[in-house]
């Protein structure tokens, strides 16, 4: 079930990023990330609605509480960095940049969760992280040099705070429901991006988005949400070592989905790196 429940967190997270870069053409990045937020946080309540765990909320211990409340913090920190950088620079490089965690994430979950190292988890884990860099290919050249680096370094920052985020959130959750333990990142994380907003000001900017712009944000907001419950669900009965590797498949899918919708032009790096990614994540599933 963690498996299919990963993959599923991996065909979301896919049309995630999509979604957002078409919302966030024109929209600063830090109030799209704010708006976005406010979806999921929606999602995440009606999903503790419906499974009858309102009451867990305030019966968290502080242990697990703390935990789940520094994973919010982390990705936040991820959000941020990463959608300035699909802001600024191509999706199709960002995304398997930030999808990279999963080499730190395995390492992490083998030295602190002590979680065994499989031939076939090791494996998979590996070809995953080739194909990963294989994907990011060439990075094109542009006029302005500052731009370029300035997302790439942020595409890197994502990834290393999506991979404490793991590992704090699989500690957290352990004795928590995934659904209630999603509404708690959630309103961490849109207390976050929110505080950011406002020291920015940028919130005066809200009148000035586009109805489009609204509707991408809405439904990217959206397909976190289910990415997000699906994947903690995964989280909470799974091993980190599985559950994330698979959900990065969501590389390939925002691959495919970006020349098909985003008209970025397929590589000889992108279809090899996919490909192997590919391999890895079938031998994570056998």
């Amino acid at each position: 079930m963690s498996i299919i429940l990963a993959l599923l967190a991996a065909l979301f997270a896919s049309f995630q990023a999509i979604l957002a870069k078409l919302g966030i053409e024109e929209v600063d990045s830090n109030l799209a990330t704010a708006v976005r937020t406010i979806v999921v946080l929606i999602m995440a309540f009606l999903m503790v609605v419906i499974t009858g765990q309102t009451s867990e909320i305030f019966q968290i211990e502080l242990y697990p509480l703390l935990f789940l409340i520094l994973s919010g913090i982390t990705t936040g920190l991820s959000w941020l960095c990463f959608f300035k950088a699909i802001q600024i620079g191509d999706v199709s490089k960002v995304v398997p940049i930030d999808k990279s965690s999963v080499v730190l994430t395995i390492l992490l979950s083998f030295v602190i969760l002590q979680e065994p190292a499989t031939p076939l988890v090791v494996a998979g884990g590996i070809l995953i992280s080739i194909g990963t860099f294989v994907l990011i290919g060439k990075i094109k050249k542009t006029k302005n040099k500052e731009i370029k680096n300035n997302y790439l370094l942020l595409a890197v920052l994502s990834a290393v705070f999506a991979s404490i985020t793991n590992i704090l959130a699989k500690i957290g959750i352990n004795e928590v429901d995934s659904n209630v333990a999603t509404f708690i990142r959630t309103v961490i994380i849109i207390i976050f991006a929110w505080g950011i907003v406002y020291f920015q000001k940028t919130y005066s900017q809200l009148r000035n988005i586009s109805k489009r712009s609204y509707i991408f944000l809405i439904l990217s907001g959206a397909a976190t949400g289910f990415s997000w419950l699906c994947y903690f669900g995964a989280l909470a009965i799974g091993k980190v070592s599985v559950v994330t590797p698979i959900d990065k498949f969501s590389v390939v899918i925002t691959m495919v989905l970006s020349v098909i919708i985003l008209k970025e032009k397929p590589t000889l790096s992108t279809v090899v790196g996919g490909v192997i990614i590919t391999i890895g994540t079938a031998l994570l599933i056998i």
